[in-house]
């Protein structure tokens, strides 16, 4: 039973790694585009964020959170 039980938390933390990804993704793409349209901002700053964001989703949904709180 306890191998059971630890792959269903497994699961859990796969889909909300995936969740947290796929959000990240979405502001790089949609969001962070139109705030720098309204807001005016350069194309080599959004471009700096948009690839921030999708460095961050990538370590979210491969599991590297670990290794971003012992950089910090």
């Amino acid at each position: 039973m306890n191998q059971q039980a630890a792959q269903t938390e497994i699961k859990k933390n796969n889909n909300g790694s995936l969740l947290l990804g796929t959000g990240l993704v979405v502001a790089s793409m949609i969001l962070v585009p139109a705030l720098a349209v309204r807001l005016g901002l350069g194309a080599s700053l959004t471009g700096a964020l948009r690839i921030a964001l999708m460095k961050a989703s990538s370590r979210a949904v491969s599991g590297g959170c670990a290794d971003i709180s012992k950089t910090a």
